[in-house]
């Protein structure tokens, strides 16, 4: 089985070896292979966005499913989407009843993911910034994940900014894609979509 996955970025893309090492371990015999389509900047919308889904299907390019994962934090003004649910809602309208189609978000962006090995960034930036409370999803769209990750690396002592393809790569290297799993409803969302199609089961 194939699945393409429609990503943001570097960023997401640099994610799918750890996604792949996670769900091996799972799906046995079952594995698909991922394949990725990464944009510079968000996600298709729209008309464009079932065109891209239907070329995806079709007989050239051979995938059985594909995953559209979008940030809910786009960066436009007003904001494309309110929430995960919003930004679900609206690409499941934009690309119609295709049922091997699959849309999914990251509330509010990708490094929300990330939040849950906040001891790994603190290691990586060398700084002791105190982590943000409460669900790593729920941090909102005045300071997200990412922009909070960004400080912490430009307050401390690393010598170097937030890279997020490779710093992203470097975080989850180190830990266990479980614990974020567990903590990310929107992350156990996306994994337990790949692990449905492929007949496995699926994370309470």
């Amino acid at each position: 089985m194939k699945i393409t996955i429609v990503v943001e970025g570097k960023t997401e893309k640099a994610f799918i070896p750890f996604l792949r090492n996670f769900l091996k371990l799972r799906l046995q015999g079952t594995m698909p292979k991922l394949d990725t389509m990464p944009y510079n900047g968000p996600i298709p919308k729209g008309d464009k966005l079932k065109r891209v889904v239907a070329n995806l299907l079709s007989s050239r390019r051979k995938a059985d499913h594909v995953i559209a994962l979008t940030d809910v934090y786009t960066g436009s003004t007003p904001p494309d989407f309110v929430n995960a649910s919003d930004a679900k809602q609206k690409m499941r309208k934009w690309v119609g009843s295709e049922p091997r189609f699959h849309p999914h978000a990251a509330q509010h962006d990708f490094e929300a993911w990330l939040l849950p090995y906040w001891l790994s960034i603190q290691r990586l930036a060398r700084h002791k910034q105190t982590e943000p409370s409460g669900n790593p999803e729920q941090v909102n769209h005045h300071k997200p994940p990412a922009h909070r990750i960004e400080e912490l690396f430009r307050i401390g002592k690393c010598r170097g900014s937030y890279v997020k393809p490779r710093d992203a790569g470097r975080i989850l290297r180190d830990n266990d894609l479980a614990v974020s799993i567990n903590a990310c409803s929107e992350l156990k969302a996306f994994v337990n979509t790949i692990i449905s199609v492929c007949g496995g089961t699926v994370i309470l």
